[in-house]
């Protein structure tokens, strides 16, 4: 069996099981304390290689001082061969210093998993659905629609990393009045392809150029004919050609950015039949008894002219945490918004997900307490929902905003920025902030070949691990017998710079734990970049002192253990890059 490649975990057992015998209790809480034991790097490096809390959250229940029960916990453990040293911080952490030996013997077990390093079970066993960009099928796809589908394109990828079973899900909005308005305004461009003058597009439908090919394809299948057809039935035909016109669209510019759903769920799924799936929906409300037929207060404020003061079918949102209760049905009897989302969280949970989760932009905050009640009301624990959040993108071109678009007119398209820059930098930028803090994503830096531009930086890293395997005539994957003799001399990596390094690749599958559980694809890019820049300045020194070079022609035992060190590192880049959805470069061009 492989070894824990998670040392932070593995060493919090061993301190659970040491408190354990030392016969602290778990108290009488609800949740025991022991839930709350970390471990984890401390903020200062000269304090050690790993910190835990365990004295100062045990020390009620064991009726003691912190700092008393931390001296019990770090005397239990001295003896050990892998801590160097232990000592006490503060009001009772205790900072563990571990071993040369075990960071040179943890180094073979990142060699063993390769690429597979990292990968995790901790979420296995449960089933993911993860939801995201969901735009409009209307037009092309806007920048913002690019970082909510990097955002959520690497938190699926994580979370399948970590053990779950995924299901990347993008939902169609094809119901509704903006296909209305789209349909007439293909209509339009398809009058255009037949020889009209149609002159400006009206205020309220849509102007962009971009339609102007599904115009000439209704006219190329359909000739005059629409023409004669009632306006109903022919708005029907246009209305499918433009959502499938669209959605293709969007799927190929999409797949530029390397985003591939597994399904597209059409909303119109749940109009059909008249609305038997909404229907459904808001019986099962019903009688949990989630559904009465009441009337709202009227808006803080001025009231809106279309606010009508009467009895109307209401979602109970107020006893399961929302705000205000939520309207189900309009006064002409159709089904509002909010219905549909009903319909469609119930489908979900039909199909077994024990985890949803929706990727929204920042403007969609309001929908996040609706979202929470309704699975309350649904679910009713049997599975969660979490909303992840975006904030909005800046473009910049060499400081200047860029606001408009040849093809779109009012907005740059995700597929401008990808074919201008790539599709690397795109989606290792779109991730390089947490997701709530704006992004200012400027062209000419994200091309720069530099350590400023991050993207670069990391895949510059890779390139420089193949370098050195090129320069000494190495492989980068070993067979067992190859990389057991290899490990033979990991003694040999005694300088700090060395052990750092390797310290720094054992925090990978805490950070590949971290990002899966709490949906937050920054501590990934993050990471990566600590990485990249521990490899880099290894490389500097190796520059000016001789004696650390990867490659020693009088010393091939030495040369075996760093390039063991090298094809880590390269392990690891490409991994996490790949989790990225971005390339692990073998050479710079």
């Amino acid at each position: 069996m492989m070894p824990e490649m998670n040392i932070f975990a593995s060493i919090r057992t061993l301190i659970v099981e040491t408190v354990e015998k030392l016969g602290v209790p778990e108290g009488e809480e609800d949740e025991s304390p022991y839930t709350r034991i970390t471990v984890e790097p401390p903020r200062d490096p000269a304090h050690g290689d790993l910190a835990t809390n365990a004295a100062m959250v045990l020390a009620r229940a064991a009726g003691t001082q912190p700092r008393e029960l931390a001296g019990r916990i770090a005397e239990a453990l001295r003896g050990r061969e892998m801590f160097t040293d232990i000592s006490i911080a503060g009001p009772g952490f205790i900072n563990l210093r571990l071993s040369p030996g075990f960071w040179q013997r943890h180094l073979e077990t990142i060699l063993e998993a390769g690429t597979d390093y990292g990968r995790s079970r901790i979420l296995s066993g449960q089933k993911f659905n993860v939801e995201y960009v969901s735009a409009n099928p209307t037009g092309p796809m806007h920048v913002g629609h690019c970082r909510g589908a990097a955002v959520g394109d690497v938190i699926a990828n994580l979370v399948a990393f970590a053990g779950g079973e995924v299901v990347k899900e993008y939902y169609i909005n094809d119901a509704g009045a903006q296909i209305d308005v789209l349909a007439r305004s293909v209509w339009l461009r398809y009058l255009e392809a037949l020889g009209d003058e149609i002159g400006e597009i009206p205020s309220g439908l849509y102007p962009g150029d971009y339609l102007v090919p599904v115009g000439r394809a209704l006219a190329g299948e359909f000739g005059n004919s629409l023409r004669s057809m009632p306006e109903a039935e022919a708005l029907e035909i246009v209305r499918n050609r433009a959502v499938d016109a669209m959605m293709e669209m969007i799927r190929d510019d999409l797949a530029a950015l390397n985003v591939r759903h597994d399904v597209f769920f059409s909303e119109r799924r749940l109009h059909a039949d008249n609305a038997r799936a909404i229907r459904t929906a808001i019986n099962e409300l019903t009688l949990s008894g989630h559904v009465y037929r009441g009337k709202l207060p009227p808006p803080k404020g001025q009231k809106p002219e279309d606010w009508e003061d009467r009895e109307q079918l209401l979602f109970r949102s107020t006893a399961v945490g929302d705000d205000i209760d939520r309207p189900l049905q309009k006064s002409d009897g159709s089904y509002t918004y909010f219905a549909a989302d009903v319909a469609y969280f119930k489908d979900k949970l039909d199909r077994g997900f024990d985890e949803m989760v929706f990727v929204l932009g920042a403007d969609h905050g309001g929908y996040v307490k609706r979202m929470e009640a309704l699975s309350q009301a649904l679910a009713n624990g049997r599975a969660r929902l979490t909303v992840v959040l975006y904030n909005l993108v800046r473009l910049f071109r060499n400081g200047e905003p860029v606001r408009m678009s040849k093809r779109a007119g009012d907005f740059v398209t995700l597929r401008e920025v990808v074919d201008e820059v790539g599709r690397d930098p795109v989606r290792f930028m779109m991730v390089y902030r947490r997701n709530m803090e704006p992004l200012d994503f400027d062209f000419a830096k994200v091309m720069e070949q530099s350590k400023d531009n991050p993207v670069f930086y990391v895949q510059y890293a890779s390139a420089r691990c193949h370098s050195v395997l090129r320069q000494a005539d190495a492989k980068l994957e070993m067979s067992p017998q190859e990389l057991r003799e290899c490990a033979r001399h990991f003694h040999l990596l005694a300088d700090e710079s060395e052990l750092a390094l390797i310290r720094k690749l054992a925090e990978y599958p805490r950070v590949i734990e971290a990002a899966a559980m709490h949906y937050e694809p920054h501590r990934l890019a993050f990471y990566v970049h600590d990485l990249a820049s521990a490899f880099h300045a290894h490389w500097n020194r190796g520059t000016e002192h001789e004696e650390l070079r990867f490659v020693k022609a009088d010393q091939p035992e030495l040369t075996s253990a760093r390039l063991g060190l090298v094809r880590a590192v390269a392990h690891v880049l490409i991994s996490a890059l790949s989790l990225i959805g971005a390339d692990a470069p073998e050479e710079m061009r």
